[in-house]
């Protein structure tokens, strides 16, 4: 089965052929970063406006890189939900005009599913169940992935998410956007114990997060050094903040792996780039004899295949869309 499948959920315009939901065909990303630098983030109307301009074309170059017509096109798939409304909805009324005029199903695919279907084309041997930490700048949960498409939230962020965290940190340092990136690169060359951070423990959720409290405190380190005119040591600031984030993420998710028993850890997402990150993970996994999945770096960001991917598995538990579809910038992840 052949999908094509669109992503429009933020400030990249992706588009892939995915066949069966394990093989990429072929699959163009049109990056706004650039664009929104300037800004210190997303702008969604530059966003939408962008999407508009470049879908169409970008569909048509992925036809030719993958030698295929449209003809042959059994259905196409397009995320709806969670995303900058305005950015979804560009996405998800071309998805509905190329179903429609090529009389083929459109099948709805929620973003953060799509992000855990990544690892479906980095791992074929990869299949429910197992528990995903689903990681990026909107997004910050601990998932039951109890079959392909039925999952549940064991942990979630009560404020900010990670990938916020990093891109906020990173706009008042001036180094551009997005953050993690390149928070990520400096602190490579930087002392973690240098600047103790805050950890929130929630008494009666012991599986979910919370980054508002290290954003603000590690934006008021930055704000004090800058009063005193003391320069400010950014590489030791960054690998505090890396080291703190993982530390906020890895002992929950190997909690929930444990009271799961599955002993399979997924991570998807922009944040799963982050090395730190990667390799807390890989030291933990390790030292419990737990099989670790983690995308390449090429499918962490958003991307067409990782929602062709969940798509061909929504398609055969006929979740299939009516033309009345909408989308939504909140959407549960258990509710598809």
């Amino acid at each position: 089965m052949i999908i094509l499948a669109v992503e429009t959920s933020c400030d990249e315009t992706a588009v892939a052929l995915v066949r069966d939901g394990r093989e990429t065909i072929a699959a163009l990303v049109a990056s706004q970063a650039k664009m929104h630098e300037i800004y210190g983030g997303v702008v969604p109307e530059i966003a939408s406006r962008k999407h508009v301009e470049v879908i169409t074309q970008l569909t048509d170059q992925v036809l030719l890189d993958a030698n295929l017509s449209k003809s042959e096109i059994d259905a196409v798939a397009v995320s709806y939900a969670p995303g900058l409304i305005g950015a979804l909805l560009v996405g998800l009324n071309f998805a509905k005009a190329v179903a429609y005029a090529l009389d083929v199903p459109l099948i709805p695919v929620h973003h953060v599913r799509g992000h855990i279907a990544a690892n479906y084309l980095a791992y074929p041997q990869l299949e429910p169940p197992f528990v995903c930490l689903c990681v990026s700048g909107g997004t910050s949960l601990i998932v039951d992935v109890k079959s392909y498409v039925d999952m549940e939230i064991l942990g979630a962020t009560r404020d900010d998410a990670s990938g916020e965290c990093f891109d906020k940190v990173a706009r008042v340092l001036g180094l551009g956007y997005p953050g993690g990136p390149v928070i990520d690169r400096l602190s490579q060359n930087g002392d973690d114990s240098r600047f103790p951070m805050p950890q929130v423990n929630i008494k009666d959720a012991p599986m979910d997060l919370s980054f508002s409290g290290l954003k603000t405190a590690t934006l008021n380190l930055i704000h004090n050094m800058q009063q005193k005119e003391e320069e400010i040591p950014v590489e030791d600031l960054s690998a505090s903040l890396s080291r703190a984030v993982s530390d906020m993420l890895v002992p929950r998710v190997m909690k929930a792996s444990e009271r799961c028993g599955y002993q399979k850890v997924a991570v998807v997402g922009g944040v799963a780039a982050n090395s730190r990150i990667r390799a807390d993970l890989t030291k933990a996994c390790d030292a419990s004899n737990t099989a670790l999945y983690l995308p390449p770096l090429s499918l962490c960001g958003d991307n067409a295949q990782m929602v062709g991917s969940q798509a061909y598995y929504e398609y055969l538990e006929n979740k299939v869309a009516d033309w009345d579809l909408n989308a939504y910038a909140n959407r549960d992840i258990s509710k598809g």
